[in-house]
């Protein structure tokens, strides 16, 4: 047998062409081929999980196959995020800064800034466009959250899905979070429906990784050799917090002694297990978050039961990530496969004071109480619920620092970052406490690799990576540091690092103020920047601005260098931000629907607040038929139009506390007919519905409270003939698929829609 020749992309081709194949010899183009002996690649992402939530970083919540891989690998102590997960994810998977990736704030705040604009540039590549042309199989799972919001319908380009970034298969939800009961599922570049219900024991943690198994097993028995890089992005611990009763259980009475208890004894395992350098301090509590012990015994009682849901979905989400390793050791591929694991931000304060039982309250502009929450306790956590816990448990989860997620002081950007490769690496159980940012993970696992961090993917010139190879120190403890710099920016807060030395300043969100006296308007010259010796007091426990006003200076100056130069400006606060940013489909009067898949949000026809009307010409058989003719929202707000019980109904839900119904006064007929509604509005959150059969009235009545501004954050989307995710309605389950056959529904709307902003609506909606 003669020698195959093979030739690479661009090279001569080294057969001969002949006049006849007997006087010819053939030349293959040669296929990816990567280093001998490749390592898998396995990033594992937790969302909203804070510094000192897993067991290995001091806790007392179980998590023994997080603390497994830091046993077989080491932990960074100093290992830094963005302080939101769009931003860091964009870092971790391109190995530049959130800015030069376009990616300043989360997809759904965009702004038409090059540093903030949703849309990573091609001369940003991903680690998995960069492998996949390495021979190396690549799959994402779980949540993505890197394309613009306006992207995410199935009429959008797919080039910013996971199948345009070089993933070759992806199972997962593209927004920033998702019902762990009812997720709202995307299958490669299409909208999949779940494999089973609540009901049936679905939750989205294990279905996340079948899923990974399933792809893992797939490339083993095709090539048994081949290195594949899975991406597994849970949607835990972000709310909804989800689990299934018995790992929420196991935990009562377990965090009843409070946050300040919690908080000293987590930073007292820290110091113990080295992971704190020798008299690192613990920052003082707030006075805006109350002292465990001034709280009555009821407070107490709603706070830790919130705290034992939050504990139980870790819990959890360890649990089956311990099935994936246990999965891949099976094949004989763990000691050879580099795992990071890390999460994407600090503890989100986003529960508030009290926690919620139903986290949209806050963004349409209902407080939570103590009382709502009590209310729900025996469910909190169960499918009716849609809950996060207190904001003092998120301070205590960030332990040993102040703040949290969306701010840039450390309890914001310090986080977990766990690195395991038992073949290449000889650490086991340590702890580096070198310098370390997210975007250092892609140079660090190209290096481990052995291959090149690529000058042009498909013939796009690469930026230059903001991120540093971590290789040097990973079997050097005493090994110099490889970062000496670092800057930070988010919705206005802004940060800068350099050697050893951390100026920071915080800026009050739009929408969300802890301390009751910060003004989000505030001009951002009048922030106060604060000095911290970071490498002595990592805590940030001492302000040293008025010792070294000089230094605190220098800092100032070069963040503004760095920010220029990384594209992080204009300065601003974002959130919520209503703009007008270009889309694939424009807003129109009219909007033409017949059955397919959910339409998503960016592109759904926008109801609120406007007068509008929606007609369904359908076929009813003989016999009557039900379902849903049109919904929009699920089970915590959302609306409606469907048949039940052969009559027609229009529901609206606000927040899964104010149920508004209008049923229509006689039956549907059989046959073809055309039912109807309109909505006219009598206020900026009140109307009246008038519900029609073949053009008559066949009832009316008042809907006294309408949802102020959101329905859902990213899924349970529009529905012609069904109601896919959780029901808006209480008298019907999901899907409810209309049993009819429905040929056209027509939704017209009159003039634009009122769009609160983040000052009027909460003065709307308490007026309702």
């Amino acid at each position: 047998m003669t020698e195959m020749l093979t030739y690479r992309e661009g090279e001569p081709f080294p057969g001969v062409i002949g006049r006849e194949l007997h006087e010819s010899v053939p030349a293959w183009p040669a296929p990816p081929s990567p280093p001998p002996g490749a390592p898998n690649v396995v990033f594992v992402v937790l969302d909203d999980v804070g510094y000192a939530q897993l067991g290995c970083y001091g806790s007392d919540i179980d998590t023994p196959n997080f603390d497994r891989l830091a046993a077989s690998g080491l932990r960074f102590r100093n290992f830094h995020t963005t302080a939101m997960c769009s931003p860091t994810r964009a870092s971790l998977l391109t190995g530049r800064s959130q800015h030069q990736a376009g990616m300043g704030g989360i997809t759904d705040n965009a702004t038409g800034f090059p540093g903030y604009n949703a849309r990573i540039p091609r001369s940003c590549g991903f680690l998995s466009e960069m492998l996949v042309e390495q021979g190396y199989a690549t799959f994402a799972v779980g949540k993505w959250h890197l394309a613009p919001r306006e992207e995410t319908d199935l009429a959008a380009p797919r080039a910013r899905w996971p199948l345009g970034k070089g993933f070759e298969r992806y199972y997962g939800f593209m927004g920033a979070e998702t019902n762990q009961f009812a997720p709202d599922l995307v299958c490669d570049n299409h909208i999949v429906h779940p494999p089973k219900t609540a009901a049936e024991g679905y939750h989205l943690t294990e279905d996340l990784v079948d899923r990974s198994i399933e792809y893992v097993n797939d490339v083993r028995n095709a090539a048994p050799d081949k290195p594949f890089f899975l991406y597994l992005a849970f949607g835990a611990c972000h709310a909804p917090h989800h689990a299934p009763r018995e790992f929420i259980d196991r935990y009562r009475g377990r965090f009843d002694r409070g946050w300040d208890v919690w908080r000293e004894e987590t930073h007292a395992r820290q110091l113990a297990m080295g992971l704190l350098p020798p008299g690192t301090g613990l920052t003082a509590r707030p006075d805006w978050i109350p002292a465990w012990d001034s709280l009555d015994p009821e407070a107490q009682r709603g706070y830790a039961r919130a705290m034992e849901v939050f504990a139980g979905f870790l819990t959890h989400t360890d649990h089956h990530l311990g099935r994936l390793l246990d999965h891949i050791e099976a094949w004989g591929d763990l000691d050879n496969t580099i795992v990071v694991a890390i999460s994407d931000n600090g503890a989100s304060p986003e529960g508030d004071l009290h926690g919620s039982w139903n986290s949209f309250r806050w963004y349409n502009g209902r407080p939570d109480t103590l009382e709502l929450l009590l209310e729900h306790l025996d469910d909190l956590g169960g499918e009716d619920t849609h809950p996060h816990y207190p904001y003092g448990w998120a301070h205590a989860g960030n332990t040993p620092f102040q703040r949290w997620k969306r701010e840039v002081h450390e309890g914001g950007v310090a986080d977990p970052c766990i690195l395991a490769w038992p073949a290449g690496i000889a650490a086991r159980g340590e702890v580096r406490d070198h310098y370390a940012h997210v975007s250092d993970v892609v140079p660090t696992v190209l290096d481990l690799i052995g291959v090149p961090a690529p000058a042009e993917i498909d013939g796009v010139a690469q930026q230059p990576m903001a991120g540093r190879s971590l290789a040097p120190v990973l079997d050097a403890a005493d090994a110099p540091e490889v970062r000496t710099t670092q800057f930070y920016e988010l919705l206005g807060c802004r940060a800068m690092y350099h050697d050893g030395w951390k100026a920071v300043a915080y800026h009050a969100m739009a929408g969300q103020v802890y301390d009751g006296v910060s003004d989000p308007r505030a001009p951002f010259d009048d922030d106060r920047w604060e000095l911290y010796h970071v490498a002595e007091d990592p805590a940030e426990t001492r302000d040293l601005a008025a010792e070294e006003p000089a230094l605190l200076r220098r800092l100032i100056d070069l963040w503004w260098a760095e920010a220029g130069r990384l594209g992080a400006l204009p300065v601003h606060s974002s959130r919520p931000v209503i703009v007008t940013r270009p889309a694939h489909y424009a807003d129109r009067q009219r909007y033409v629907y017949r059955p397919g898949g959910p339409v998503g949000n960016a592109a759904a026809v926008d109801v609120r607040h406007r007068a509008h009307s929606v007609t369904a010409t359908v076929d009813i058989p003989e016999g009557g038929a039900e379902g849903v003719l049109v919904s929009h929202g699920g089970r915590f707000g959302g609306y409606a139009f469907f048949v039940q019980d052969g009559h027609l109904h229009y529901v609206h839900n606000v927040v899964g506390e104010t149920i508004s119904t209008v049923r229509s006064d006689a039956p549907v007929p059989s046959g073809r007919v055309e039912l109807a509604f309109t909505f006219t509005p009598t206020g900026p959150m009140a109307g009246d519905v008038a519900l029609f059969v073949d053009g008559a009235p066949a009832g009316s009545g008042p809907i006294p409270a309408t949802t102020p501004y959101a329905y859902n954050l990213m899924g349970e989307y529009l529905g012609v003939g069904f109601d896919d995710g959780t029901p808006v309605a209480p008298t019907y389950a999901s899907p409810f698929a209309f049993t009819g056959r429905i040929d056209v529904v027509v939704v017209d709307v009159a003039g634009d829609a009122y769009l609160p902003s983040a000052q009027n609506w909460k003065a709307a909606v308490r007026g309702q």
